[in-house]
């Protein structure tokens, strides 16, 4: 019963930054793993990052590894996304995710909770 909604997208220049905010509304928030996907228009959905349950293990594609921070806020039941030195190739609509497990362990099609994104676009 948990209900996800992103916030924070919008537009940069190359080299920017930017922090995306993903709100849980469901209970439990610091039972589940969560982690942030993008999917640029035609395009498959890729992984970004991900973070455990308490925060302590985080995970990042090496497309944006060094570039974007994951952290969470349980008493907040926020996760971030703080996205810097942003590329062109950043521009996509970022989708946060929760999977009820400590560790993150789940692809794009493992996942049991998505919000409905929000648009990164990032100029150069």
């Amino acid at each position: 019963q948990v209900q996800l909604v992103e916030s924070g997208g919008g537009l940069v220049q190359a080299g920017g930054s930017l922090r995306l905010s993903c709100a849980a509304s469901g209970r439990a928030f610091s039972y589940y793993a969560m982690g942030w996907f993008r999917q640029a228009p035609g395009k498959e959905r890729e992984f970004v990052a991900a973070i455990s349950c308490g925060g302590g293990i985080t995970y990042y594609a090496d497309s944006v590894k060094g570039r974007f921070t994951i952290s969470r806020d349980n008493a907040k039941n926020t996760v971030y996304l703080h996205m810097n030195s942003l590329k062109p190739e950043d521009t996509a609509v970022s989708y946060c995710a929760a999977k009820y497990s400590c560790r993150w362990n789940a692809g794009a099609d493992d996942l049991d909770y998505w919000g409905q994104g929000t648009q990164v676009t990032v100029s150069s």
